[in-house]
């Protein structure tokens, strides 16, 4: 089996892991990011994490913690493998001899690498997923007369294309998923293999086992949302703005609207929820990938 099988198998399985361990964390880390805010005197539709997640139980039963996962679940296996099948052919081009290691910023460029690839197939996933997830939330801040806009995420698609400027209205937000996928998985990839070389106490890290892959996954993964962040609020508010009467006009009018309603911190809604994700879903992607990857020679 060539390498580039290898990878998209393992790829695809280390998806599989990750988004069945963070999903419940992505849907409170969206609810709380798309939140209107609230007019004077009034308060927050949900005053944390763990109030949005006594509600969402409350509302819609757990099942509404994996609400919108149906999008990712379709497109898990082209994301990861894209993602882990990039930057195992940028390694390879960028080695000078096959099997010699690479140094910590040519690990950087192959993660940047594969950011870009995979930023054409996560915007649509994920503006379909932020629909469903902040939809009641959005709902509550209007005059909807209904709270549930969409019946799943084909329907999301369906409206999406029939009324909001077809296939480009599926790659809204695409500049700030672009800013958030390039410089995060550079960072992660580079975090990623810098620790287990650090855990190795060398470069050969093939026998690393594996209470230090999942550490060494999980930190990635965390320097992942420190580095961007912000960049993935303005993604989440633009991709579930309004199509006929938008609250912005683009990535910066939205960084510069939530700064002036909210301060710094309007950034940061959510973070708590998207750092307790990062850490044991993407220690679940690295180390079912290195497992599987391991076990296909």
């Amino acid at each position: 089996m060539g390498d580039v099988a290898k990878d998209l198998i393992s790829g695809t399985i280390g998806g599989a892991a990750q988004l069945i361990v963070g999903h419940p964390f992505d849907t409170i880390k969206v609810k709380l990011q798309s939140q209107p805010v609230p007019l004077p005197g009034q308060t927050p539709k949900f005053s944390g994490a763990l109030d949005a997640v006594r509600q969402t139980i409350a509302s819609e039963g757990p099942r509404g913690l994996y609400k919108g996962m149906g999008a990712p679940l379709a497109t898990v296996a082209a994301f990861n493998a894209v993602l882990f099948t990039v930057r195992g052919q940028m390694e390879t081009l960028l080695r000078s001899e096959p099997g010699a290691p690479l140094t910590v910023n040519q690990q950087i460029i192959c993660g940047a690498g594969a950011g870009v690839a995979v930023s054409i197939l996560a915007c649509p996933t994920e503006l379909i997923k932020c629909r469903l997830q902040a939809q009641s939330a959005v709902a509550e801040s209007g005059s909807a007369a209904v709270a549930v806009k969409y019946g799943g995420p084909m329907d999301v698609g369906r409206q999406v294309l029939r009324s909001e400027g077809g296939v480009r209205g599926l790659f809204k937000g695409l500049v700030p998923t672009m800013a958030r996928e390039i410089p995060g998985n550079a960072v992660m990839f580079g975090v990623y293999e810098t620790l287990k070389k650090f855990l190795a106490e060398g470069e050969d890290t093939s026998n690393l086992g594996r209470g230090s892959l999942t550490v060494a996954g999980g930190v990635a993964g965390a320097s992942f949302w420190l580095f961007v962040y912000p960049t993935d609020v303005v993604k989440s508010v633009i991709q579930v703005d309004d199509y006929k009467n938008p609250k912005f006009s683009g990535s910066i009018d939205a960084f510069r609207k939530i700064v002036a309603a909210e301060g710094v911190k309007g950034l940061y809604k959510g973070f708590g929820p998207a750092m307790a994700r990062s850490v044991p879903a993407n220690a679940a992607c690295f180390l079912a990938y290195e497992i599987t990857r391991s076990s296909l020679g």
